[in-house]
């Protein structure tokens, strides 16, 4: 009897975002990732469609790490119908559960403040989820360590490996029937200043690789010079420098890397504000987890000690009022949302500040179109002109270059049957597939969303 296993790409597929890979076999229904669509408008609309399977039967969710694009559909596909378990590495639980608690915090806020000022078409304005909806769903979650293979029924087990990126992260390497199934999540990038080096998988007959930077190299630019020059440039103007930034990593790096130049003395004690409940939260996952990266613990406390970090919406208003320049580091980091707009509605129409992008700009962005000249922004149902200086320093991505992707692969022993290429914007999925074919002569497929294959083992 012929015995075939079912994928269906029901997100990140033509697209960076929504992690979603569904492998339907005669034993288990496994969903890779289960992350929420963002960015263009009619991605983020379809966050609102139910799945286009029956979601009961699926048996398992395995998650790669824990951030939005890859858990933020968890409780919408609970209320679908999913009653399996939620598997992954510890940490990537810990930052699972804080993003899902504030991404819901973030969706009833919304949509109460849509209703009291009837800016959206919708009446009422609801909310993607609830926090309750959340809590309920973190009922779900079990641990399981990296590195060791476990099984999932006769034919079936899987493996986490450590893959960098942020903390937690791993690839999934997925033995249905003797075949490999490997999962690449986002992969991280080597010498980061928090994290250790991927690992990196050494057999694959069918692999699910991430192409967000397929077509780029990161830039070879100097971190700390560049922030350096931006903030002597800030105190000069006695402006802001605001940085809008990912609360998981990013936020980290940053605090790090800004503690490591004012301890070489390149820069004076400029106050140092972190604006990201979330970020906070996230800190305590790096004090939890001391082995998932570099950080000493005497490095760490220096670290936290040498920023004030905001805990509260009022302290928020206060530190827009201080007349001091200042750096601020505020969620979010595509400026999609979070306490950065606050900072921006009152002071991204002046000269003196200084607005700087790092990483990965989504397509449909507030980043995005920032980082292409916007003259002015909308959020709050508003307009807000563009008078800040806008700079991007893109090296401090967290996600692996091209470069980065085909040595990542090159330590696959065998020649899989066919590479699926995932998260990844039109123009990236395409030069990745042809550097791929040029390199390695491998089978490589670009699915579309919704797109249902059908493989023999």
């Amino acid at each position: 009897m012929e015995k075939f296993v079912r994928i269906n790409f029901l997100g990140a597929a033509g697209v960076v975002t929504g992690s979603k890979t569904l492998i339907q076999t005669s034993e288990k229904n496994i969903l890779i990732d289960c992350g929420m669509f963002q960015g263009l408008k009619e991605l983020r609309e379809l966050n609102w469609n139910n799945l286009p399977v029956d979601v009961s039967t699926i048996d398992v969710v395995l998650l790669t790490h824990g951030h939005l694009d890859h858990v933020g559909y968890l409780p919408r596909l609970v209320q679908q119908g999913f009653k399996g378990k939620i598997i992954g590495t510890a940490p990537t639980l810990a930052i699972a559960e804080i993003i899902l608690k504030d991404s819901a915090k973030i969706h009833e806020e919304e949509a109460k403040k849509a209703n009291m000022e009837k800016y959206s078409s919708h009446n009422p304005a609801l909310p993607f989820y609830t926090i309750r909806e959340a809590e309920h769903t973190l009922r779900l979650f079990q641990i399981e360590i990296e590195d060791k293979w476990i099984v999932l029924s006769e034919h079936i087990s899987y493996r986490f490996q450590y893959n960098g990126h942020i903390i937690g992260a791993t690839f999934i390497e997925l033995d249905i029937n003797g075949k490999r199934f490997v999962f690449s999540g986002d992969i991280g990038r080597c010498n980061d200043y928090l994290l250790d080096d991927p690992k990196t998988p050494e057999w694959a007959d069918f692999l699910f690789i991430e192409s967000t930077y397929g077509n780029k190299l990161h830039p070879s630019e100097d971190v700390e010079s560049i922030l350096t020059t931006l903030i002597t440039d800030t105190i000069h103007k006695k402006g802001n420098l605001i940085i809008p930034s990912f609360a998981v990593e990013r936020l980290q790096t940053l605090m790090y890397i800004l503690w490591t130049l004012y301890k070489k003395n390149k820069i004076p004690n400029i106050p140092i504000f972190i604006d990201s409940p979330m970020g906070n939260n996230v800190l305590e996952v790096f004090k939890r987890f001391p082995k998932w990266h570099k950080l000493s613990m005497s490095d760490y406390n220096a670290m936290c000690n040498h920023v004030t970090i905001i805990q509260s919406y009022k302290e928020t208003w206060e530190t827009i009022d201080d007349k001091r320049s200042k750096i601020i580091v505020a969620g979010s980091g595509m400026v999609t949302g979070g306490r950065v707009l606050t900072y921006l509605q009152q002071l991204i129409d002046a000269s003196s500040t200084t607005v700087l992008l790092v990483g990965f700009q989504a397509e449909g962005t507030r980043g995005r179109q920032l980082q292409e000249g916007a003259h002015e922004i909308k959020f709050f149902g508003k307009y807000y002109p563009v008078k800040a200086s806008i700079k991007h320093i893109e090296s401090l991505s967290a996600h692996a270059d091209q470069q980065d992707l085909i040595k990542w692969m090159s330590g696959i022993k065998n020649i899989p049957e066919l590479v699926y290429l995932i998260h990844g914007e039109a123009t990236a999925l395409d030069v990745f597939r042809l550097k791929i074919q040029d390199i390695y002569h491998w089978n490589v497929s670009i699915p579309r969303l919704t797109d249902v294959k059908k493989v023999m083992i």
